[in-house]
């Protein structure tokens, strides 16, 4: 397969999504060595998750196809530029390259959040729409520790 037809299919995963009311118009693909790993479509009003978006469902086919946590030699095709929280799971799953469609004022032209969410995170914490309160570290601070310490951890 060659760029375009990895995009494609990505597109089509997007209408399948919409067309079957899984969620919203939004389909994605991961690629390795020139083969279609993952894919994946919104499905996030029919799986009552908020993170069930076409690029999360990509990534969580392609982990559970090749049976790892990371995603080294892999590229993602999405029908629209991922959103802060897609785009940050493409990065912990450390792909690539990202090929997208539609742009994410595209998506805010019909009503999706994503714009906004990307105009929020450099905003100072006390400056964003939902309020952020710290409390509790000493105790919490005790597990960050002792995996610092761990001997047996698996890194990532």
């Amino acid at each position: 397969m060659k760029t375009q037809e990895f995009m494609n299919e990505a597109i089509k995963c997007s209408f399948h999504g919409m067309r079957t009311n899984a969620g919203g118009p939004f389909g994605a693909v991961v690629v390795k060595d020139g083969k279609i790993i993952g894919k994946g479509w919104n499905t996030v009003t029919t799986s009552n998750d908020p993170t069930a978006h076409a690029e999360i469902n990509a990534i969580r086919d392609a982990c559970k196809n090749l049976n790892t946590f990371e995603l080294k030699g892999c590229e993602l095709y999405t029908s629209c530029e991922p959103c802060p929280m897609c785009l940050s799971t493409i990065y912990w799953a450390r792909i690539e390259k990202i090929y997208y469609a539609n742009t994410r004022k595209d998506a805010a032209h019909i009503h999706f959040d994503d714009d906004f969410i990307y105009n929020e995170i450099p905003l100072p914490v006390e400056k964003r729409s939902i309020p952020m309160e710290q409390f509790g570290r000493e105790e919490a601070i005790k597990a960050m520790k002792e995996w610092e310490e761990k001997e047996d951890k698996i890194e990532y």
